[in-house]
């Protein structure tokens, strides 16, 4: 009998499903299509009588006492992890001194409970489940291709073993961080070791004795007919895939006596009922609602509003990168300087930070440092007094950039400061640098060296010095040197009343913000003139021919 329509597509399909894997039944059915010859029992003749009866000619019986029709033709419906037993099991496990480990005396168990029963309803259809010693083995010698000469690779022996390593894994004693968490200089040893994934697998083979008439239970006529296998994801692995509408599956022994199976696989998983979706559709949305009543807990339920006349100020920023300096390894000490009236910071609030060490790159004519450096700050700004004179001040943004030699020596590269914009939104600073500077050779060479350079002794002495109480500013005396620049990515948010109010208020209510913007503008004037007037005093002083080691007025300090 030939069979019209064979399915030779035994690749792999894969399913996700987010039903529990215990639900999954598959059904196989397993047929012969053509039977081995055989020598058919012949009882001897009985006195008087010359003919042979043809009730006569019918095979003998099995060993296992079923019929050889019996053996044509087997259907098992198996569940996920179902263990059926084979023949050759049923033999081993009879002999308790072939009993090694706890899951073999357990399988004697069971294979003796079914003797003293009705014994086993399969014959020939068997499986062999993720604990037993096969699924290892198996795993372990798959092939990749369908070459004889194949020989696997080393990432291929090293995902064969990722279930043993699962199953072998043990917790690390104690909770020692480890002393180097980036290799810079892996060695291709190292690559290879971790170029494997290691996903949490369990896998189930059904298989088949194929052997012929009274030869069950030999390994060499046991062949695969399916393997099915689930991760933790909830996604199903079938190899082949289930049968469906396309033909079966062919089998081809191999010997003396060639025979050919036909057997096809069939996903007989129950439909969930309606009752049962609607209770696990209410139990999804209990789930989510929980869920939801705890992050509206940890956010809170009513939104936090400011006080009338303040504004609260939101800056999330990065220390993007810092160029044209002389010497590598750069990092970035930077802080917040908050004007003394009116402004305020919650106590938990860091105003200050610094930055990893970082390795410049060249990048056309400058060497460029990336730092990436995430920094988030708040501050609140109460505004009280409503005379038009009144202008407030808004928050600066000082940094020191260092380099670190090679014996863990600082110097300092330039010092830097810039106002913090006036109006939300995203910006990108990029805020110029100077160092103090100390003519003779001497004093680069020390540098160099040792370490050893000029230094501020208050950083405020970069913009204006929060010691300063009069109206012009000279730095007058102090040679410095114009180094390189940092870049800043700010995102600022502000948060008032003024914008929650109704049209006909907003006007009278927006004096905070139309001051804090103004600020910015008369602020930029103001600096401009201070520069002139600073010029021309610098002119001045130059005629009368004044000392070059003039103390400067501002009494500033310079080591």
């Amino acid at each position: 009998m030939a069979e019209a329509a064979w399915s030779t597509d035994t690749g792999e399909a894969v399913y996700r499903s987010r039903d529990p894997v215990r639900n999954l039944r598959v059904r196989v059915h397993l047929q012969r299509i053509t039977s081995s010859n055989y020598l058919h029992y012949q009882p001897a003749a009985q006195p008087g009588k010359d003919l042979i009866d043809l009730a006569t000619f019918r095979p003998p019986p099995t060993a296992s006492g079923h019929r050889p029709d019996e053996d044509e033709e087997e259907e098992a419906v198996i569940g996920w992890q179902e263990k059926l037993f084979s023949q050759f099991e049923v033999d081993l496990y009879q002999n308790e001194a072939a009993c090694q480990s706890p899951l073999d005396h357990q399988y004697r168990q069971e294979i003796l409970k079914l003797e003293d029963s009705d014994g086993r309803k399969n014959r020939r259809i068997f499986t062999y489940t993720d604990s037993d010693r096969f699924t290892n083995l198996e795993e372990h010698c798959q092939k990749m291709t369908t070459t004889a000469s194949e020989m696997p690779s080393f990432l291929v022996e090293r995902m064969a073993n990722v279930r043993r390593r699962r199953q072998d894994r043990r917790g690390m004693e104690g909770g020692i961080l480890k002393s180097r968490i980036v290799t810079w200089e892996p060695s291709e040893e190292f690559v290879r070791n971790n170029h494997v994934i290691n996903t949490p697998l369990q896998t189930m083979y059904i298989m088949a004795d194929l052997g012929p008439y009274g030869k069950l239970g030999y390994k060499k006529y046991e062949h695969v007919l399916c393997t099915l296998k689930v991760d933790s994801n909830g996604v199903i692995t079938v190899k082949p895939d289930f049968t469906g509408l396309k033909g079966p599956y062919r089998i081809e022994t191999e010997g003396e006596k060639p025979e050919l199976w036909k057997y096809t696989i069939d996903n007989v998983s129950s439909l969930a009922q309606p009752e049962e979706e609607e209770r696990e559709q209410r139990v999804f949305k209990d789930l989510y609602g929980r869920h939801k009543e705890y992050l509206s807990s940890l956010v809170g339920t009513d939104f936090e509003t400011t006080v009338p006349g303040a504004l609260r100020l939101f800056v999330n920023g990065e220390v993007v990168s810092a160029q044209g300096y002389e010497y590598d390894n750069l990092y970035v000490h930077f802080f917040v300087e908050l004007p003394t009236t009116n402004w305020s910071s919650p106590a938990f609030q860091q105003l200050s930070g610094i930055t990893q060490t970082c390795a410049t790159k060249s990048l056309g004519m400058d060497k460029v440092a990336y730092f990436s450096y995430p920094f988030t700050f708040e501050a609140s700004f109460l505004h009280e007094d409503e005379s038009a004179g009144a202008l407030p001040e808004w928050p600066v943004l000082y940094c020191e950039v260092h380099s670190l030699d090679f014996w863990q020596r600082y110097r300092v590269e330039g010092y830097g400061a810039v106002v913090l914009p006036a109006t939300p939104g995203a910006h990108t600073l990029r805020v110029s640098t100077w160092r103090p500077l100390e003519l003779g050779t001497v004093a680069e060479l020390r540098r160099f060296f040792i370490g050893g350079s000029l230094e501020l002794e208050d950083l405020s002495y970069v913009r204006i010095p929060g010691t300063f109480k009069g109206e012009c500013l000279s730095r007058f005396g102090l040679r410095t040197e114009t180094t390189g620049s940092v870049t800043f990515r700010l995102h600022c948010l502000q948060q008032s009343r003024a914008f929650m109010e109704s049209s006909s208020l907003r006007k009278r209510m927006r004096s905070v913000l139309d001051r804090l913007e103004g600020f910015s503008q008369q602020s930029s004037i103001h600096n401009v003139l201070e520069a002139f007037r600073r010029a021309r005093r610098r002119m001045q002083e130059a005629r009368e021919s004044l000392p070059q080691d003039l103390v400067s007025p501002s009494g500033a300090m310079v080591r």
